[in-house]
């Protein structure tokens, strides 16, 4: 007898090789042109640094265990004293560090020159696409930036340290930082997106802008920033305040957090609540116009939720190509089986058409836009926020059973994804908040559905089915608007239809000429479906999935 030689049975084939050290820029086709089209294509030898970066083994496995290692809350010291910290995993300190440093926070306003908002936000998606969570508080001190432009006096004192690239987590005097980073409170346990309901009272301190509060908020995020804007009722109504973290002279503000969200996703990210018991801000914006001030800061962290949608879906997309690519099941690869083939189209279609109308919007955004253009964004990037962040939950998990079993495990990274995808759709504003926004924004101003028009002219004559849609928009909008309650029903219908209209045409402008047939008839034409995978009898699939494989 022979000695048998060990683990014979334990050979691995047929298994896709890890998905490390790729460019995450220079392969995903559709960012490329449009970073092009709308700018910002000077900037390209940063965006492919920063592509090859988040795509290297080093950054996935920061981002893996940003996951596996969420924050902790240390309420104590080992003496007693309350010191309210969050404690990170070094990964995401590396990972937001790494975003900070090129630019995913600010970079569009420091230097705000042409295209600098587009380069921003494909920047932002870079980084969003392998880790997530990190991107709440980017967004957030992105977000902030205009609100504190708009008031001198208290933006003087903040606005250097959000603008620096330099990433600081030292809890210590804001002037002594090199680097600061927002959060935001606005949500109570009475009221959710009814935020003027809340009870947290601001008592003026000095006669001036100073203001002690008292209170609580039910979703504070990212309590480990350096200051947040909060909502408070002030003797002139509800007003907008921002709340450092420590104080000038080094002492902590009164912060107390009761506890960190136990979410379903977005693991590397701290959520809390939190408890103010005169706890010290300075007014933003002017007395008794809380909403008014910081819906500045919720209208770019909206645009955020679309960019991170986006990324989402193009990481779903790309882990469900590649492993198609180098799996082979009855006598093929999956990528050449034509059901499989279709499936990935489909999300390639998804993932492309998000991908424009997020550019499309970051542009809207760039310094010294016209009054057209800001009416624009005003209605489109509600309405995008409503349909492309509602889209990412189901194209993930699409995605994940393109892996089939190996997808549903924790090991690959589309089930971190899978969970993740719905706080976009959550956060600043769920989907009636945000569907009955666009109808109060319709009727408060006009001119923003006159400006919704004039982008979809651009395309008018392009497609019939696009044509005929258009026209059954406008012919019930037109009805809605005279009558409110049927608006409220029909709300989400509207704001769908709105969405779909402005990416179909998009897509005529943009893609390939098969791309942008292939979506508007699977999105609009008499044979759509509501599963991935259903076109037309004759669609070109398989030059749909090679255009992105990258």
């Amino acid at each position: 007898m022979t000695t048998p030689a060990p683990h014979l049975t334990h050979q691995v084939a047929n298994q896709a090789p890890p998905r490390v050290d790729i460019d995450e820029y220079g392969t995903n086709a559709p960012l490329v042109e449009a970073v092009a089209y709308y700018g910002a294509g000077d900037r390209a030898a940063g965006l492919h640094e920063v592509g090859e970066l988040v795509g290297s083994a080093r950054f996935q496995e920061w981002a893996e265990q940003a996951h596996a290692f969420p924050p902790s809350l240390r309420t104590h010291d080992r003496y007693g004293n309350r010191v309210d910290e969050i404690d990170f995993h070094p990964a995401y300190h590396e990972v937001i560090g790494a975003a900070v440093r090129h630019g995913a926070h600010t970079g569009g306003w420091a230097d705000p020159k042409p295209g600098a908002a587009v380069a921003r936000a494909a920047v932002f998606m870079l980084f969003a696409q392998i880790e997530p969570g990190h991107a709440c508080p980017v967004s957030m001190s992105h977000a902030v930036v205009p609100v504190l432009q708009r008031d001198e006096e208290v933006g003087r004192d903040w606005l250097p340290g959000l603008l620096s690239r330099s990433y600081d987590p030292r809890l210590i005097a804001p002037a002594r930082k090199t680097g600061l980073t927002f959060g935001m409170g606005m949500t109570e346990k009475q009221g959710g997106s009814d935020v003027r309901a809340n009870t947290t009272l601001a008592q003026s301190a000095d006669g001036g802008r100073t203001h002690l509060l008292t209170g609580h908020k039910w979703f504070f995020s990212a309590p480990q920033s350096d200051a947040f804007l909060v909502l408070a009722q002030a003797e002139a109504g509800l007003t907008c305040f921002l709340v450092p973290r420590v104080l000038p002279d080094g002492t902590r503000n009164v912060l107390r957090i009761q506890r960190l969200k136990n979410k379903l996703g977005n693991k590397s990210n701290a959520s809390s609540e939190v408890e103010f018991d005169g706890t010290v801000a300075v007014r933003v914006g002017e007395p008794g116009r809380g909403v008014a001030t910081i819906i500045e800061m919720v209208n770019h962290t909206r645009l955020d939720c679309v960019l991170g949608s986006a990324a989402g879906m193009r990481q779903s997309l790309s882990e469900a190509l590649w492993h198609a690519d180098h799996r082979s099941a009855f006598g093929a690869r999956l990528v050449d089986q034509p059901a499989m083939t279709a499936v990935l189209a489909d999300l390639a279609l998804e993932t492309e058409a998000a991908t424009w109308t997020a550019l499309r919007l970051a542009h809207a955004y760039e310094a010294g836009s016209d009054e057209q253009e800001v009416l624009f964004r005003r209605l489109a990037t509600a309405a995008a926020k409503y349909w492309i962040c509602k889209r990412g939950p189901h194209h993930a998990y699409e995605a994940l059973e393109c892996l089939g079993g190996n997808g549903y495990t924790e090991d690959w990274p589309l089930a971190r994804r899978y969970r993740e995808q719905p706080v976009m759709a959550v956060w600043e504003g769920s989907g009636n908040v945000v569907a009955l926004d666009v109808l109060r924004g319709i009727a408060r101003t006009p001119q923003t559905l006159d400006a919704f028009w004039a982008e979809l002219a651009t395309t008018s004559g392009a497609h019939p089915v696009l044509d005929e849609h258009v026209r059954r928009l406008r012919t019930g909008l037109a009805e809605l608007v005279a009558d409110p309650q049927a608006a409220q029903v029909a709300a989400r219908g509207t704001v769908e239809a709105m969405a779909l209209a402005l990416q179909s045409s998009l897509m005529l402008r943009h893609a390939p000429a098969p791309m942008a047939e292939a979506f508007v008839a699977a999105r609009l034409g008499e044979t759509r479906a509501h599963q991935y995978g259903v076109f037309p009898r004759g669609t070109d699939t398989a030059s749909i999935v090679a255009r992105h494989r990258g």
